[in-house]
């Protein structure tokens, strides 16, 4: 088991190198560098340039300099100062920006991935074992539905009836009087009694997924000699398909664990937008139309590390649950 992480962890540090490198990638993808950019429109705003400031923003990026010279003044200021850069439009360095963000970011959409997985599994059960009983059916017709409803519109639609029935708004994570305040009881209750909202909205698309995945798998294993053989040795039924079946149907599930949260992130832009959350998925959306790169870089590589480090966690998950994958299939 601890070849199986000393190797996971080895290409993790692999990848990780290689996501930094296609990151900064993107932040040179615009003509030109952005601090002549930068300077041309405050020259434009009629604001007055320090041209000693330009200088020293000139020799601490490298600008003008070989890509690779760029890349590695980049990624040694986040190893070892934790500094991603300047955000040329918020005037502010990337890093204070994108923390609080990509907080609320990983809190509410992995509340979402929690809601998820605590909805689909048991429903993804029993719609295997009871196939085509009413609870089946209904399972199914709310499954399609759940993909077929975009996201902004549930939204939209939640936000409708909470002013029509309650008389307010869910727009936000926090009140006025919390968005600032440290983390207490009174704080958290008022988080939960918003985020609902947003947690709801994203789970929804994703539960109905992950129950027609594992009812097909488990269908599949269910057929399998050695379910017949356990029910032919007397085991108790609940047994028979907890202990192995669902074992093994929750494989193609586990495996997508890495992905989940980038996917969650990109796919929660426009809901963010709608309930106006202070997630990172708007920040990234404004940083690309803007061509504020460093931001956009800072934002694309954190996502990059989320999903390397999901997908670590997954390949433990998988591990522990199948051990023919710590043995390489042996």
């Amino acid at each position: 088991m601890l070849r199986f992480i000393a190797n996971r962890l080895l290409a993790m540090v692999l990848t990780l190198w290689a996501v930094s490198f296609v990151a900064f990638a993107i932040i040179q993808l615009p003509p030109g560098d952005y601090l002549t950019t930068y300077v041309a429109t405050l020259s434009a705003n009629g604001d007055r340039v320090d041209p000693a400031t330009i200088e020293a923003l000139r020799r601490q990026y490298g600008f003008g300099e070989p890509y690779l010279v760029q890349y590695w003044k980049w990624i040694s200021g986040i190893l070892t100062r934790g500094d991603f850069g300047q955000s040329f439009e918020w005037k502010a360095p990337v890093t204070t920006l994108i923390w609080g963000r990509l907080g609320n970011s990983i809190l509410v959409e992995g509340l979402a991935v929690l809601v998820m997985w605590f909805i689909a599994l048991p429903i993804g059960i029993y719609v295997a074992v009871k196939k085509y009983s009413l609870g089946d059916y209904l399972a199914t017709v709310g499954g399609f539905i759940g993909l077929a409803i975009p996201n902004f519109l549930l939204a939209l639609l939640l936000m409708y009836l909470s002013f029509v029935w309650f008389g307010t708004t869910i727009g936000g994570l926090f009140s006025p009087e919390y968005e600032s305040a440290h983390w207490s009881i009174p704080r958290v209750m008022d988080f939960l009694s918003r985020a609902w909202a947003p947690v709801l909205v994203l789970a929804t698309a994703g539960t109905a997924e992950l129950i027609r995945i594992l009812r097909a798998n488990l269908l599949d294993e269910l057929k399998k000699p050695y379910v017949t053989t356990a029910r032919a040795k007397g085991l108790p039924e609940w047994k028979v398909i907890l202990k192995y079946p669902v074992r093994v149907a929750l494989n193609p599930l586990v495996s997508t664990i890495g992905w989940l949260l980038p996917a969650l992130v990109s796919s929660s832009v426009i809901v963010s937008v709608v309930l106006n959350l202070p997630t990172a998925g708007p920040l990234l959306l404004r940083s690309l139309t803007s061509q504020d790169m460093y931001l956009a870089g800072a934002i694309i590589m954190l996502l990059g590390v989320l999903t390397v480090i999901g997908t670590l966690i997954s390949d433990l998950l998988l591990a522990w649950i199948d051990p023919r994958i710590r043995f390489g299939g042996k």
